[in-house]
């Protein structure tokens, strides 16, 4: 059964009038998770629309101008199609939904789950179109470059499918990599073997890892090498086959250690270079090699590369707007 037909057998939409709406919704689990406690997501989506809603029984009657009605009914229609695909309605749904009916681009639906990733604890979807185009890279390129502030996915999406792809035994191993450099602040000596002083630095690619399956799975791939974790440092001399090797916070390495890096590529083997040009970490931030490497690589058709901005964060609505702030004073002060 298709996904539309799916969809209308837990949705009935009805115009009142011009400015009015009722939508039914035939599924009282998929009503309870989109109205949220105490209607916390109703008044979420009322807020983000500009529509006045009233919840009653199975129905949510929208009242409002013709464009926010329309866009609280094709919210809604995501939001099934978000359930019906992955079992699951997160707080932060409610803005993405908003978010895409907003954005021209991405108002076909059933387009906007192409890229779904699949994971043991749950899956993930795209939440800009630059994400899904980052994902389809990842699984079709064998070179990956993604740059781009902070919160846009870059890590996450890349360990969602790199481990996907370990569990479906499509590689062998997944490498996860970083340049082992100090945010701003001297740390001093850390004390355990390799693994233990190396951690700390790859501490979001972990959370990633077990926020989509779970620790004792991981730690059983980490303890039988499936999944290895090493400093940028450590690749050199290496050829990586049958694996997906990530490095992460690639700003804070120089273009030489990215070309050492990429030039591991060995049969069957996927590759990522991520990296925030904005948080370069280096005492001297002009040894950054990522916006070189970019525009070095550029060239090369087999290499696919992703630049995100501010309107792909999928964090706090505030993190985009802190961004941006930022980036408009840099933009001023050049």
């Amino acid at each position: 059964m298709s996904e539309i037909s799916k969809l209308e057998q837990k949705l009935i939409i009805k115009k009142i009038d011009k400015d009015t709406l009722n939508i039914q919704i035939l599924d009282n689990n998929i009503l309870s998770l989109i109205v949220g406690e105490f209607n916390e997501n109703l008044k979420k989506l009322e807020k983000l629309t500009k529509a006045t809603l009233f919840f009653r029984g199975n129905s949510i009657t929208a009242k409002g101008s013709l464009e926010s009605i329309s866009i609280v009914s094709e919210s809604i229609r995501f939001l099934i199609n978000k359930y019906l695909l992955t079992n699951n309605i997160e707080k932060s749904d409610i803005i993405l939904s908003v978010n895409k009916n907003l954005d021209l681009e991405n108002r076909s639906n059933i387009q906007s789950f192409a890229q779904l990733i699949k994971t043991p604890r749950k899956s993930v979807i795209a939440r800009s179109k630059k994400q899904s185009d980052y994902i389809k890279a990842l699984r079709e390129n064998d070179i990956t470059m993604a740059l781009g502030p902070a919160g846009t996915g870059k890590s996450f999406l890349a360990v969602s499918v790199a481990i996907t792809m370990l569990m479906e035994k499509k590689v062998e191993r997944v490498i996860l990599s970083r340049p082992a450099v100090e945010a701003g602040e001297k740390l001093g000596f850390l004390p355990g073997d390799m693994k233990e002083k190396v951690d700390p630095y790859l501490r979001p690619l972990y959370d990633a890892l077990y926020e989509l399956f779970g620790f004792e799975k991981i730690d059983k791939k980490i303890e039988s090498g499936e999944i290895e974790i090493a400093p940028l440092a450590f690749m050199r001399g290496r050829t990586l086959k049958n694996c997906f090797a990530i490095l992460d916070e690639a700003q804070n390495a120089t273009a030489t250690q990215i070309k050492m890096f990429l030039t591991r590529i060995g049969e069957n083997s996927k590759l990522v270079v991520n990296g925030d040009p904005s948080q370069v970490d280096l005492i001297n931030k002009n040894h950054s090699g990522l916006i070189k490497s970019k525009n070095i690589l550029s060239q090369i058709e087999e290499i696919k590369i992703i630049e995100f901005d501010h309107t792909d964060v999928v964090r706090h609505p505030l993190v985009s707007k802190i961004i941006k702030a930022y980036q408009k004073k840099a933009d001023d002060q050049s």
